[in-house]
């Protein structure tokens, strides 16, 4: 079996960081998204990995290299144009030949990995396999149609009227059956070859489809809010270490880590949160749920439930909170501004003005 990664697309909902980086490289408890797919591949048994990238083929490249490090064997397709799931399938054909596969998106995390599916899917040997979970808005995802029977009925690509409250995780499982389903869809309203019109022409071809509805922890980390909760979850699992330098005048209280290299002089913080690589927090507060990036500066600032990229600087900020500041990004206090207050008042008024 080998795995297909989708790591292109834009992000336009994580813009305006997703502006100069690529989503899927966006750090989670100070590790790129990606990287926790690309783990759960190689925990599965997958050796061999396709991974589709778009405009960020350089940092994507850049950050995976030949997948050595994963245990992985990568190789690259470049899609020129984001033109849906299916068309990365349909673009990766001779990569995967014959070959049974798992596509995952590269932007998605999975609590629990996909090694109990993967077993599944090689006992059971249908034509497609699918994840499923409950979600409040399913309007917003593929959903899912069951049968009486547990079966795949019927699937739809962001329904204004759900049959089911069943959204398709990022993670499918195929057989070779479903390159000829890709061949024979049509772009769907949104000019895209979508994966659950070509999932739904096996059904009507009376292919085996079936699903698993996964109870762990399942997030498509598209935008600021999911990246946090994430970001969150994940600190929630930390081990408290030290490798940098706390100097007498500071504490540590709960899991924290301090990565090689950081410095805490003078400050509080309090876990979980990560303070990474080569960074200094002075003066300062860093509370629960915050990953600091590495090579960060917190100076006479506040900062909480938080992600910071590398090489930004916060400095004499009160207090920032549920914030996700990218890279090489200088937060300082605005300068003070006169104040004035222009009046008309009529006669016998009287004016309250806050100083």
């Amino acid at each position: 079996m080998k795995a297909l990664v989708l790591a292109g697309g834009s992000g336009t909902r994580l813009r305006p960081i997703t502006h100069t980086s690529a989503k899927q490289l966006v750090p989670v408890a100070n590790k790129p998204v990606l990287f926790y797919g690309l783990e759960a591949i190689a925990a599965a048994g997958i050796t061999e990995v396709g991974m589709i990238v778009g405009d960020t083929v350089g940092e994507i490249s850049e950050s995976v290299g030949d997948g050595s490090k994963f245990g992985l064997d990568v190789s690259y397709i470049e899609q020129r144009e984001p033109l849906g799931l299916a068309h990365a399938v349909l673009i990766s054909r001779d990569y995967l030949g014959n070959d049974d596969f798992t596509m995952y998106l590269g932007d998605n995390f999975i609590v629990g990995g996909i090694e109990e599916p993967i077993r599944t899917f090689r006992r059971n040997r249908p034509d497609a396999h699918l994840l499923l979970t409950h979600v409040s808005d399913p309007q917003s995802y593929g959903v899912a149609e069951l049968d009486a029977s547990g079966r795949v009925r019927s699937l739809e690509e962001k329904p204004k009227r759900p049959k089911s409250d069943l959204a398709l995780v990022g993670v499918y499982l195929f057989s070779p059956a479903i390159h000829e389903a890709v061949r024979a869809i049509k772009p769907s309203w949104r000019g895209e070859l979508e994966i659950t019109d070509a999932v739904q022409w096996l059904i009507d071809a009376g292919k085996d489809v079936r699903s698993t509805q996964i109870t762990g922890y399942w997030k498509d980390t598209g935008n600021v809010t999911d990246m946090l909760e994430v970001n969150r979850l994940v600190l929630e699992t930390i081990e408290s270490r030290c490798d940098g330098h706390v100097d007498e005048h500071s504490s540590l209280v709960g899991r924290v880590r301090v990565e090689e290299g950081a410095v805490v002089r003078n400050s509080r913080v309090v876990g979980p949160a990560v303070i990474g690589a080569g960074s200094a927090v002075t003066d300062s507060y860093v509370g629960p749920f915050t990953s600091i990036g590495e090579d960060c500066v917190v100076e006479d600032s506040e900062v909480e439930f938080s992600i910071v990229l590398r090489s930004a600087s916060l400095s004499g900020v009160r207090r920032v909170e549920a914030s996700l500041i990218g890279r090489h990004v200088q937060v300082t206090p605005a300068p003070p501004v006169p104040h004035a207050h222009r009046l008309v008042l009529g006669d016998h008024s009287t004016a309250q003005i806050s100083s």
